[in-house]
């Protein structure tokens, strides 16, 4: 086992990646060195480094580093005590590297979510057996230190709940459409020629990368062992610039919300649109800005906001972690040690109470609405409103009805949608869109 050196000596890091991130770090610690060399009791120094293009310049000096052109090789050397993971992927060479570093006693610090998400058990109880540093602050919300606020802040409290945005692409787009009128195809493709979202933007707009996140947070608030599996997974593309304008009518903006809570030892994480009201603080995070809600049973609501992603709060989490391991204070990534991490049963969402904002598309003919609300009576839906918009389309062909509901059971909403499958008068799926409570 690599020990960590005592603080009359640097601590030695490896950086796997020299992308904006690594180069990020790389910076950070040339910007802030004495400041940062002050907190952790130590110096920090980067000693090593891999990429796949070692000769590009980086614009940063690299002259001074041990150059490895397979990344594998950092947890191999001697004179290394961290290595700071800043490829990405879920699998392959990030996670080769990651069991490779804890296998060998040394630190392992890494901003890649769908990993821990992944993989998070397994590296955590590797860390344990190895008497090593798990640490991933940068992997939720980029410099928001949420992970620290939750483990370590709240850690005197029992969490009932725990969402936020979670994604800054999907909420920009979301808040853009807000804004400009415009419907999804149309922000997406602006957001991709401005390069606030991928050419392939899946991850983003269909909730993967969100649902990363709350299985991470979901694991350390409750003391679960990470389910990302369970994540009950709803992106945007379906959301319409009318489906916005009716929100707002009614009070609400919609948002991409990750929700995960613990009730009789069942634990329910789900990422969806939601419609949130105006007057919760969720309402006014706009832009790709995260933000993250955790409620205590004695602190009540705690909100943490700030850029989700980008080299520098990236890079700001990352040392923010080098720094408790320099110091040796880097408890259990998920708050218990890994062997008490609970395994816990997913949640029936039927049992929960809610109340949904509710959007079918519809052809326009006599008898629809009264179809609608038959099968919302047979099911056992209370209906609060019921609004029919403007034609869909040029050929007066479809209307778009929408609804939202008492407080009622999600399975009598399940199953008056039910009811409806099949019928010649729907067009559409039916969008759903919970009301997220204030």
């Amino acid at each position: 086992m690599n020990e960590i050196r005592t603080k009359a000596h640097p601590l030695s890091i490896a950086l796997a990646g020299l992308g904006t991130v690594g180069v990020g770090v790389i910076e950070l610690l040339e910007a802030n060195r004495e400041m940062v060399e002050a907190r952790a009791g130590r110096p920090l120094r980067v000693v090593a480094a891999s990429a796949r293009d070692l000769g590009r310049d980086r614009g940063v000096d690299l002259s001074a580093l041990a150059l490895e052109s397979d990344m594998a090789a950092l947890a191999d050397r001697h004179d290394v005590d961290v290595v700071v993971e800043a490829v990405g992927g879920a699998q392959g060479p990030a996670l080769e590297l990651a069991r490779k570093t804890l296998a060998a006693g040394k630190g392992l610090v890494t901003a890649n979510k769908a990993m821990i998400a992944h993989h998070g058990l397994e590296l955590a109880q590797l860390a344990a057996a190895n008497s090593a540093s798990l640490a991933f602050e940068a992997a939720v919300a980029g410099g928001i230190p949420v992970v620290k606020a939750l483990r370590e802040g709240a850690a005197a409290n029992a969490i009932e709940r725990i969402y936020g945005i979670l994604n800054g692409t999907s909420n920009y787009i979301l808040s853009t459409m807000e804004t400009t009128g415009a419907d999804f195809a149309d922000v997406l493709a602006e957001a991709q020629a401005k390069g606030y979202a991928e050419a392939d933007p899946a991850f983003d707009v269909d909730g993967i990368d969100a649902a990363h996140k709350l299985a991470i947070l979901a694991a350390i608030g409750f003391g679960a062992r990470i389910d990302f599996p369970a994540v009950a997974t709803t992106g945007i593309r379906e959301v319409r610039a009318a489906d916005i304008a009716q929100a707002r009518a009614l009070g609400f903006v919609i948002r991409l919300v990750g929700v995960a809570d613990c009730a009789a030892g069942q634990l329910l994480q789900r990422v969806r649109p939601c419609l949130v009201p105006t007057s919760h603080p969720l309402a006014h995070v706009t832009g790709a800005t995260n933000a993250v809600v955790a409620e205590g049973n004695f602190v009540g609501r705690l909100l943490l906001q700030g850029a989700g992603a980008g080299a520098g709060p990236t890079a700001s989490a990352i040392v923010a972690d080098l720094i408790d391991i320099a110091r040796g204070t880097v408890p259990p990534p998920f708050s218990l040690p890994a062997q008490d991490l609970a395994a816990m049963a997913p949640a029936d969402p039927g049992d929960r109470q809610g109340r949904d904002y509710i959007r079918f598309t519809v052809t326009d003919r006599p008898g629809v609405l009264a179809e609608i609300t038959a099968a919302m009576r047979d099911a056992g839906v209370s209906i609060e409103s019921l609004i029919q918009h403007g034609r869909a389309n040029e050929n007066g062909s479809e209307v778009l009805v929408a609804m939202v509901t008492h407080e009622g059971l999600e399975r009598s909403v399940s199953k008056a949608l039910e009811l409806l499958g099949g019928s010649e008068s729907l067009t559409a799926a039916p969008l759903v869109l919970p009301i997220l409570r204030d």
